[in-house]
């Protein structure tokens, strides 16, 4: 289901047709980039709700910046660690130590 979301998604986004979405639902749209493991997805992802957030109205904008924040640390994870340890073990891959230590620090499982 992960790669037909991530489909669905980039194909709206290439077509334009996620900026037909109200707001909000855009924030929802975006997610599959988001959790991704896949460095240009995440790049993605980040371009897509930093612009969701930038246009957001008042009543949506501090949520807007929270999936930002989100988007971004999703990001950074990736950047660093080329994919999400704390899906290691459900689908049977070793965790590094470098990924055995993060993980140990409070809030890395998103």
């Amino acid at each position: 289901l992960d790669a037909k979301a991530r489909a669905w998604c980039l194909h709206a986004i290439a077509h334009g047709s996620d900026q037909a979405l109200a707001p909000h639902e855009r924030l929802f749209l975006y997610m599959p980039l988001e959790h991704a493991e896949s460095l240009p997805l995440q790049e993605l992802s980040v371009h897509c709700f930093r612009a969701a957030a930038a246009g957001a109205p008042d009543p949506l904008e501090q949520l807007s910046r929270g999936f930002l924040d989100y988007a971004v640390r999703h990001r950074d994870v990736i950047a660093r660690f080329g994919r999400f340890p704390h899906r290691n073990a459900a689908l049977g891959r070793e965790s590094t130590a470098e990924e055995v230590e993060y993980l140990g620090r409070p809030g890395s499982g998103f």
